[in-house]
């Protein structure tokens, strides 16, 4: 019969190609080819294909079959494309229905037995199917779960080959195959599905706190500098908690994301924001994606919509920490090879914690430092001050004492609930002040926009104490539309209409730590 087609996705990064298989039978030789532009794991479809064909009990012809990937100048990776072409190989050979395989796309990995595997990245395949206009896919059974998180396409689970054959209206004999299950992967990214802890358990640190409020309002980066113990990971950990709910489509990117990094959702689609925290052995690939093969996204790609902590920042080397500077001013990583470049998301909320000094003791009262002055400066500086210029609240944090554990007894701190209710009507009201512009929160307002249309002009009286800093070189021009920023975040907060005075000192403290 003439040639058959079916369709299959091609992910580069986040972004999903729908690609046109094609399959002829000729009565050459037998030989089976695969042409456009396959890797080395899509070559070995031809052996995957050929015994799944025939141990599923739907063999193909002893002739020559040519299977066409197009467009064919599209780099194509991976198994997930096996589906596809035993069923488009099965529909020129006449055994299924080509006008039933020509409306449904197919993903999926044959294994040699006949059955069909779970791959990973099945959500952004189907996000990219349905977005160029197809809406039935038929995927592995282990598969159809995370498949239906698409609204609005029908999704067929199948078990086999077989099971695919006969949904097409292929008549073979009648065959039982077991499912093959999702793996139970475990997660050693240091990602955290929902981080455990109320804020109201951060005793004594108030100004810890209301940065931790200003940072989720406005969504601001923050750099907490304190000894260990102060605090500051159960600070960063309680940040996730008090962030507003994702929206349906940052939800489905998030679980996108995961998906694409093996990661699959296994309880349906959460509309919490993700948390991930790397160790500080992680390498720049690892921080923003990469990969000799398949590009997978890093830890800062899959904290999009959430939170990246960096625990002990001057542990990491400063080559990792400084590939962040690029995404945190573009909200987007760019990662480039030969042949392509794949792109993702990565607007995340950037924390990072780091001791005064190696031993961690310095400025803190009852302990005593052996670090020498040359030290100190040396750990410090591994966090780049270009780093450090983008990050709006930089606070030092603590140890409690005594005392203040009995007054935080007695005067209990605000709750999680709270917390993140304060923040959802701060949201809201910037919400309302940049309608009309490409902005949500704060922190996304550019500085010109800033100081122009945004309210405070700089030599007016609530900028009286910035301009003095920025006269003497205590900030830098983009340190000073950053302190704005915090400031309008915390007038949100307290329900001004414009920041004060009072607003723009609390900024500028927030921004260095230390008393005016």
């Amino acid at each position: 019969m003439p040639v058959a087609r079916t369709r299959a996705v091609a992910l580069l990064g986040l972004t999903g190609s729908v690609v046109e298989v094609e399959a002829d039978l000729s009565s050459q030789l037998p030989a089976f080819v695969i042409i456009g532009l396959p890797d080395a794991a899509l070559g070995e479809a031809r052996d995957r294909v050929r015994a799944a064909a025939v141990n599923a009990g739907c063999p193909l012809p002893q002739r020559r079959l040519t299977v066409n990937l197009s467009p064919a100048a599209l780099p194509k990776h991976g198994s997930g494309f096996d589906l596809a072409i035993a069923v488009a190989c099965l529909a020129a050979a006449g055994g299924i229905s080509a006008e039933s395989v020509e409306r449904v796309v197919h993903l999926g990995e044959l294994g040699l037995d006949g059955r069909l595997r779970p791959i990973d990245g099945i959500l952004p395949a189907v996000l990219a199917a349905v977005r160029s206009g197809y809406d039935t896919v038929m995927v592995p059974t282990a598969n159809a779960d995370e498949a239906g998180l698409v609204p609005g396409v029908a999704v067929i689970g199948v078990a086999s080959l077989l099971d695919a054959a006969v949904h097409h209206g292929g008549v073979y004999d009648d065959r039982a195959f077991e499912a093959v299950p999702a793996p139970d992967r475990a997660d050693p990214s240091g990602a955290v599905e929902e981080p455990h802890g109320d804020l109201a358990d951060v005793s004594g640190n108030d100004d810890a706190v209301e940065a931790l409020l200003a940072a989720a309002a406005g969504g601001h980066h923050v750099f907490l500098l304190g000894p260990p113990g102060a605090g500051k990971t159960m600070l960063a950990s309680r940040l996730p908690g008090i962030l507003p709910d994702l929206d349906a489509d940052e939800a489905l990117e998030v679980a996108s994301l995961r998906s694409l990094s093996g990661r699959p959702p296994v309880a349906g689609l959460s509309h919490r924001p993700p948390f991930e925290a790397p160790h500080h052995t992680a390498t720049a690939a690892a921080m923003v994606g990469g990969g000799s093969r398949l590009i997978r996204p890093g830890a800062a790609a899959r904290a999009s919509h959430g939170v990246l902590f960096l625990d002990e920042a001057p542990e990491f080397p400063s080559a990792v920490l400084d590939v962040l500077r690029q995404p945190l001013e573009s909200g987007s990583i760019a990662i480039h090879r030969a042949n392509a470049v794949a792109s993702f998301p990565a607007r995340f909320q950037l924390v990072i914690a780091a001791n005064p000094c190696p031993c961690g003791n310095h400025g803190s009262k009852g302990a005593e430092c052996t670090c020498p002055p040359n030290a100190r400066r040396r750990y410090l500086a591994r966090i780049s001050g270009p780093l450090l210029d983008r990050i709006d609240v930089q606070l030092k944090v603590p140890r409690i004492t005594a005392a203040g554990l009995r007054v935080a007894a007695e005067r209990p701190g605000i709750s999680t609930a709270v917390a993140r209710q304060r923040v959802v009507e701060a949201r809201a009201r910037a919400a309302r002040r940049l309608r009309g512009t490409p902005w949500r929160t704060n922190s996304q307002m550019p500085g010109p926009w800033l100081r122009g249309a945004g309210g405070l002009h700089p030599g007016g009286r609530a900028t009286a104490d910035l301009d003095r800093a920025l006269e003497l070189g205590g900030v830098t021009m983009r340190g000073y539309d950053r302190i704005l920023k915090v400031a309008w975040t915390l007038a949100d907060l307290d329900g001004a209409d414009v920041p004060g005075l009072d607003h723009v000192g609390r900024a500028l403290f927030l921004r260095k730590g230390l008393p005016l």
